[in-house]
């Protein structure tokens, strides 16, 4: 294959025979590499999250490129690693360097179509949670994931940490029963929801590349915040409202909050979702809502629900521990989780599950920790970094947080249609509601399709 067609595929995206002959001559060795090798890693997203994201990796590998499409944003990272490449366009980056992994650290509308790239060329991934914006997009990451063999990691943290592999194994040994109920919450959004789109346009900054930013996105006017508009800009944050660029306080803290009740209970794909909701718009998410998840009966184990609560709303006060048990704990309003055993609960005052206690607590006062069936991390970065060296996958790999994903971003589906939807996962299909299909996928920017082969 030339180097013209390879750049007329990177910079085009729009042949899928190209990508796909990018497999054969670009697939990873599967052989294990030396434990003091280092990686050559390019960074997309330098900003924010992406910039303590690089600097984890920087502790024991060489970071070789750059990107992001906010110089102001980009100008630590570049002066922290005077002598990496940089750029604007990831896909230039992808054309043009040759690295052995990439980190991405970008909006969530701009997650999947790099990550494909990267996978296509052989490069492990390591990609910031939401995995992706469309339920379509995290099925294609996980079969892109398959195909290429590379290692690949969420960046959901709280995977990594002691508590939450400590409370999994708590759940999974049976200490609190047969679990038909879960209560996840968050103090999100943090960010305007519920609000039409902006109707003034402003200058874009000098700084920024505005189409490269909207990427994917169809296009719209640049509108910087205003302060009576309730409205504070789209870049750099708020565009997580946006149903064009973010998933909401579901996208934004599902794959922290609910990620413990998912992985020990091993949930799968629901059978049926169902939202209520607070000032929803076509153009944001809601000011709040209510999201209930089905699974059906798996395992030998029976059906649960899973319920999902955001903009201020808790779960009923008498699933909870009592307030005298909750006294010292962070707030309430701040976020947690609680799974409901037919032999007892676990409560967590927590986004990631790095602390939890059993209820009824004189029941398990002299309960000994179960066996320890899950090795302990040195971390999200490193135990990916780790991974790439020794041919092994992570715990947050993208076989885990690919349906996980999935199912959080199917939530989304169920508040923008107002209906419960029965799912078919095999078909990736809403069994009762054709018009669900424009948001499980979506439309693609010319230059930025999704690589679906």
């Amino acid at each position: 294959m030339t180097t013209t067609s390879r750049r007329d595929f990177l910079l085009s995206a729009a042949a899928s025979a190209a990508a796909l002959s990018l497999v054969s001559c670009s697939a990873p060795s599967s052989a294990r590499r030396g434990a003091n090798e280092r990686l050559r890693i390019a960074q997309i997203g330098c900003g924010g999250k992406g910039l303590s994201d690089m600097n984890a990796c920087a502790e024991m590998h060489d970071i070789v490129a750059l990107c992001d499409v906010d110089d102001g944003k980009a100008s630590n990272a570049r002066q922290e690693h005077p002598k990496a490449a940089f750029y604007h366009d990831y896909r230039e980056l992808l054309d043009k360097e040759k690295v052995d992994a990439v980190v991405i650290s970008t909006p969530d509308h701009s997650h999947a179509v790099p990550a494909l790239i990267a996978m296509q060329l052989g490069y492990h991934v390591f990609v910031q949670k939401p995995l992706a914006h469309t339920v379509e997009e995290a099925r294609v990451m996980l079969h892109a994931a398959r195909k290429s063999g590379v290692i690949t990691s969420m960046g959901n943290q709280g995977t990594c940490l002691d508590g939450f592999r400590s409370a999994a194994e708590f759940v999974r040994s049976g200490a609190i029963g047969d679990v038909t109920e879960v209560h996840v919450w968050t103090n999100r959004p943090v960010w305007p929801q519920g609000i039409a789109r902006p109707k003034h346009i402003d200058a874009i900054p000098p700084s920024l590349r505005w189409d490269l930013w909207l990427g994917a996105a169809p296009y719209r006017p640049y509108a910087a915040g205003r302060k009576d508009s309730g409205f504070s800009g789209y870049a750099p944050f708020h565009w997580r409202g946006f149903w064009d660029f973010g998933t909401g306080a579901l996208g934004d803290m599902a794959c922290h909050v609910a990620n413990l009740p998912f992985f020990a209970l091993e949930l799968g794909a629901p059978d049926w979702v169902e939202a209520d909701t607070e000032g929803m718009t076509d153009e944001t998410a809601p000011k709040a809502s209510t999201i209930r998840f089905g699974f059906g009966a798996r395992n030998g184990k029976k059906p649960c629900v899973v319920h999902w609560y955001d903009g201020g709303r808790t779960p009923p006060a008498d699933k909870l521990p009592s307030e005298e048990d909750r006294k010292g704990l962070r707030s309430l309003k701040e976020g947690g989780f609680l799974l409901i055993g037919d032999k007892g609960k676990l409560f967590s005052p927590t986004d990631y599950g790095e602390s939890y206690a059993l209820y009824p607590k004189a029941q398990f006062a002299d309960m000994k920790a179960p066996a320890q069936t899950l090795p302990r991390s040195p971390g999200i970065h490193q135990e990916w970094l780790n991974g790439i060296l020794a041919n092994k996958q992570p715990l947050a790999n993208f076989e885990y947080s690919a349906p996980f994903t999935e199912t959080m971003l199917l939530g989304n589906v169920a508040m923008r249609l107002g209906r419960r939807l029965e799912w078919d996962a095999a078909n990736l299909r809403v069994r009762n509601d054709a018009d669900a299909e424009k948001f499980i996928k979506k439309e693609y920017s010319r230059g930025f399709e999704l690589i679906r082969s």
